[in-house]
């Protein structure tokens, strides 16, 4: 609800950027409470870290070839003090175009850190990057 708190959200914003486009799983995962719901742009479910962190392993490495990542915080809800809905956009540059999406990550403050909680990614079919270039390689693969 500070400034520090908006702060803070910002720098996880911007370490899922940097680990995505590094392909670095583990300084993504590290940003997980361990009992966390995360669910991909393609709509696979995974709870808890052992689940997101095999994924990741999997997917990230090699992932990001000829592509990379930007995101954007759109808007905070705090819901209380220590629990927060963050609305990203997100717009993945790839060789067939841009893919943009627009994930809700909601974020807990524990021991003085927040940590993804429960994460949904979504596409944005309608977007303005997206409509106009009539592709979804990321959310909508061939």
């Amino acid at each position: 609800m500070s400034e520090a708190d908006i702060d803070a959200i910002r720098q996880i914003i911007a370490t899922v950027e940097h680990a995505q486009n590094n392909e670095l799983p583990d300084e993504f995962l590290a940003l997980f409470r361990d009992d966390a719901i995360w669910t991909t742009g393609g709509g696979k479910r995974l709870f808890g870290i052992d689940a997101i962190g095999a994924f990741t392993r999997q997917a990230l490495p090699g992932g990001m070839k000829d592509s990379s990542v930007t995101f954007e915080l759109e808007h905070v809800l705090f819901i209380r003090p220590d629990v927060a809905a963050v609305k990203v956009r997100q717009i993945y540059t790839t060789p067939d175009g841009p893919d943009v999406g627009t994930p809700l990550w909601v974020l807990a403050k524990e021991d003085g850190r927040w940590l993804l909680t429960a994460c949904q990614n979504t596409g944005a079919p309608a977007d303005e990057i997206a409509s106009t270039t009539g592709t979804r390689p990321i959310f909508n693969p061939a």
